[in-house]
């Protein structure tokens, strides 16, 4: 008797299919695409404009075996599931599978579920679908208008600029934005201002700032100004004018979307939103988990909904009440501030909220850990009762001057219990008791200089939340812009700071002058707009893009004829080559910059830029420098290499460990500044 076929459900990842198959037990077979199986042609455009933008999709170079793979286990199936991600992306791969595979996209093929729970995947299995072509064709549109941008402009780019260089539909607006920010920066013109403030005696001295003078908001411009009402303080009488006294409550922020994960981790734990999005894939995925095998440990992670389940809010009910006590529920309900946000996912949570970062810590890594930890906090303190304060406003009047003073006393902790910042822990700053119509006196009274600060440099964290809120690009975005500006050397990123290289500027100029709807952010925003209608209400697709590529057409033509060849300026690196003795200049390449000979092409000589720390090797004495790998990750190795080939992924420093001797390197965390290089040694500082 033949073996009853089984039913085949196709995912995107091999973990993601391990999980899965775990759960669905022998009737099924989970095997995995290993991501998109079809796309546009690499070595072309892809795109027949003349025939209404079809685009001529081929299958991706390399997938030739996977493809056979899934035709052959497709074939001997009893049915066939398409189970990629649940979004616009994950639609359009189980299109093109069903493609493939020669399956009708409008019979129940689809299956779509928001995290890998057992329950979630067995419920999905019930519920199949047809394909969403309306998710297909936003995802079609989103690709073609991206490729157009893309392939047309990045060419004129080589042309006249420089080889190597891209532009895109998001990242040309980010770029402008943050040489945007640098233009404010250098044009910004500090404005001197001064601050007064007293220290008053009591069983507890307490601070107040000068802020008002009759009535109005006090401005002190100068030290003159400062001097004046100094001396008119000191002839005076320090009476508390007002006391006022009320309860406050703070809430608890809404769950995780995207975005917000993206700047919570890079705020709180230094990731890179690169870093971010591909941890949460491993524990949206599955990790194994002591004593339950391999499960998927986070909901979707892509979503700029903040929305939750009544099932995950009834769980968190059951978890804070049984751990916390009931006063410390809050059964919050979270709306969407924008009307337009896609609204398919919930906002990102843990998938067993009883599954608390300390229990399953040991089978996650370090950084799994703090994604995890971050995750499940920001989760269950969003269903937690608000932290009630009682503050205390003190207005101290000297003749017509004002101070104010404010104490804050925490009288419940709620939310804060388990997801506080150093912030929080600022809260509790009590006044001590006064009465209206007392008289204080006063200890201390001092002005202080201060000029105004320019705007800061934009990070990873507050670019990603300045181009959610002009509406530009979309979470799933986010992740790669930085890395893309980084490495066509548009922006150097030096600690957390994002700043626009000369190279930078000059694509963007070009790009402002002849490009100019690409990177208006209003433009942007609107084509956003545009582009989420075609899935939202039907719009056609194509027509979006004819709309968008008669200007460009255009606009490409008049930038061809017009812009001339930029010619760099090479800077000199004050050495001579040691080869023939003509000046070394920088240089740029496809790993960063190097130092080469004016001598070329009849001299090649070339060699690494590199920048001394002051430490030597303890190897063989020479420098140690540092330099960057391929990837274009900091690391400090020995300047004699490749004679010498120590290595340091921690910046070292001219100091030896007492304990073994070996050099001690900055590993900064909450209770040391520097560790041990020796990896078999614990020794901290």
């Amino acid at each position: 008797m033949a073996a009853a076929k089984k039913i085949l459900v196709i995912v995107e990842s091999p973990s993601k299919a391990k999980t899965i198959g775990k759960f669905l037990g022998g009737r099924y077979k989970v095997i995995a695409s290993v991501g998109h199986v079809r796309d546009l042609p690499k070595s072309k455009l892809g795109i027949d404009i003349e025939n209404d933008f079809e685009p001529q999709y081929i299958s991706i170079r390399g997938k030739g075996d996977i493809i056979k793979e899934l035709k052959k286990e497709a074939k001997n199936a009893s049915k066939v599931y398409l189970a990629t991600d649940p979004d616009r992306e994950g639609e359009a791969i189980s299109w093109h599978l069903a493609f493939l595979l020669g399956i009708d996209a409008a019979t129940p093929c689809r299956i779509v579920f928001n995290e890998i729970t057992e329950k979630a995947i067995k419920d999905a299995i019930k519920k199949p679908r047809p394909i969403d072509l309306s998710l297909v064709d936003a995802q079609q549109a989103r690709r073609v208008l991206d490729r157009l941008v893309g392939y047309q402009i990045s060419p004129l780019l080589w042309r006249k600029i420089r080889r190597g260089l891209s532009a895109g539909r998001v990242q040309s607006a980010a770029l402008k934005i943050i040489c945007d920010r640098e233009n404010e920066i250098k044009k910004f013109k500090p404005q001197e201002f001064w601050t007064i403030t007293a220290e008053f005696e009591k069983e507890k001295n307490f601070i107040a700032k000068l802020v008002e003078f009759k009535g109005k908001k006090l401005l002190i411009e100068n030290k003159v100004h400062n001097d004046e009402i100094l001396a008119v303080l000191k002839q005076g009488k320090y009476i508390v004018k007002d006391l006022e006294e009320k309860d406050r409550m703070r809430r608890a922020a809404a769950p995780f979307t995207t975005s917000s994960l993206q700047q919570d981790a890079a705020n709180k734990l230094n990731f890179s939103t690169k870093k971010t999005m591909m941890i949460a894939q491993q524990l949206y995925e599955g990790v194994e988990v002591k004593g339950r095998g391999t499960i998927g440990l986070v909901s979707y992670i892509r979503t700029d909904s903040v929305r939750i389940s009544d099932e995950a809010r009834a769980a968190s009910r059951e978890f804070i009440i049984n751990s916390l006590g009931e006063k410390y529920y809050g059964g919050n309900i979270y709306k969407n501030k924008k009307k337009d946000v896609q609204d398919a996912h919930e906002a990102i949570r843990p998938s067993y909220v009883e599954l608390e970062p300390e229990i399953i810590k040991d089978s996650l890594s370090k950084d799994q850990f703090k994604l995890y930890s971050l995750i499940w906090n920001r989760f269950v303190a969003s269903q937690m009762a608000p932290a009630k304060f009682k503050s205390v406003n003190a207005v101290i009047e000297n003749g017509e001057y004002d101070f104010k003073a404010v104490g804050s006393k925490m009288l419940f902790d709620g939310f804060l219990k388990i997801y506080s910042s150093a912030k929080d822990d600022e809260e509790d700053r009590l006044l001590p008791d006064m009465s209206k119509g007392e008289e204080l006196k006063a200890v201390n009274v001092e002005g202080q200089q201060n000029f105004t600060q320019p705007p800061a440099r934009f990070t990873e964290a507050s670019l990603v939340k300045d181009l959610e809120e002009k509406d530009i690009g979309r979470p799933s975005t986010y992740a790669p812009i930085v890395a893309t500006l980084i490495d066509r050397k548009y922006i150097s990123k030096e600690k957390k700071s994002l700043i626009p290289t000369e190279l930078g500027f000059i694509v963007t100029d070009m790009m402002e002058q002849y490009f100019k709807e690409i990177v208006d952010t209003g433009f942007t925003a609107q084509m956003e707009e545009n582009l989420d209608d075609i899935e939202t209400k039907g719009v056609r697709w194509k027509s979006v893009i004819e709309g968008f590529y008669d200007t460009l057409k255009d606009e490409l033509q008049i930038a061809d004829e017009q812009i001339e060849k930029v010619e760099f300026k090479e800077e000199p690196t004050g050495e001579l080559c040691e080869k023939c003795g003509k000046p070394m200049v920088i240089k740029h390449g496809r790993f960063g910059a190097f130092a080469a000979c004016t001598g070329y092409p009849e001299c090649k000589n070339t060699k690494p830029i590199v920048q001394s720390i002051d430490v030597k090797c303890p190897e063989c004495g020479k420098d140690i420098v540092a330099r960057k790998s391929k990837r274009g990750r900091l690391f400090y190795g020995c300047s004699g290499y490749p004679e010498c080939t120590q290595v340091f992924w921690n910046k070292p420093v001219d100091k030896k460990c007492p304990k073994c001797g070996s050099l001690l390197v900055e590993k900064k965390s909450k209770d040391s500044k520097y560790a041990c290089s020796n990896s078999e040694c614990d020794y901290k500082e």
